[in-house]
């Protein structure tokens, strides 16, 4: 009785499938590991990425910002020299009509030393001969605005000296001269700190820390930007 209580409990069929239920259970556990991330190991990646992102967005605004002062610094730069260099060329137009109105260079006084001939400038080659655009209240010919030095103003070659000490024509020559129009501008650049093409401008005769612009002409350009820059300047300093 009792050997055939023990040989029902102890089937070898029964065994095995007991065996095989638990080896399916174990491969089935570890399947479902392999399926994906844990909840643990998700909270953990998204922390690591929200700590790289925080670190990461300061280094990118900081970048775009040293681009746009240096883009200001560009267009700032860009805008001066050209008034500068109407400055110069309008100065050369002013002086060349003068000589024109006199008859001629002046002469030599008999007895007196030749008088010094001051070198020409290499960097003007034009003269400005439009008077039109200069009114009363700017005497020192500077642009009257942005837009005159994008649109153009009228210029005549000036004389050059050429090879072998022989200079070429001059002021006092009755041969003509071919007028031109020379833009000194492409365009009125964008301020990037403010996103417009509007700048602050200052006359020669307007102070340094002058609020609005007195309009006889244009002697300098600013940015209207109230903002500091890295440097601790305002932008509207530069």
């Amino acid at each position: 009785m009792q050997s055939e209580r023990a040989g029902r409990h102890f089937r070898p069929g029964q065994l095995c499938i007991g065996k095989l239920a638990s080896a399916c259970s174990l491969n089935c556990n570890r399947s479902n590991r392999n399926r994906g991330f844990t909840l643990i190991e998700l909270v953990m990646t998204i922390t690591v990425l929200s700590i790289l992102t925080m670190g990461v967005i300061p280094l990118v605004k900081l970048s775009v910002r040293r681009q746009k002062e240096q883009q200001l610094r560009e267009s700032l730069r860009e805008m001066r020299t050209a008034i500068d260099q109407f400055h110069r060329e309008a100065l050369a137009g002013l002086a060349m009509q003068q000589q024109q109105g006199q008859g001629g260079a002046p002469t030599q006084a008999q007895g007196q030393p030749a008088a010094q001939v001051a070198p020409p400038d290499p960097r003007i080659r034009v003269a400005i001969t439009d008077n039109t655009i200069f009114t009363v209240d700017n005497p020192e010919r500077y642009p009257p605005s942005l837009d005159v030095m994008v649109a153009g103003v009228s210029v005549v070659p000036m004389a050059q000296p050429l090879v072998g000490g022989v200079s070429g024509p001059n002021a006092t020559d009755n041969t003509p001269v071919s007028t031109k129009k020379k833009t000194y501008l492409r365009s009125i650049p964008v301020d990037p700190m403010t996103g417009k093409a509007d700048w602050e401008l200052r006359s020669s005769y307007d102070t340094k820390d002058a609020g609005s612009w007195g309009g006889e002409n244009v002697f300098d350009v600013r940015s209207k930007s109230d903002a500091t820059a890295l440097n601790g300047e305002k932008y509207s300093d530069w």
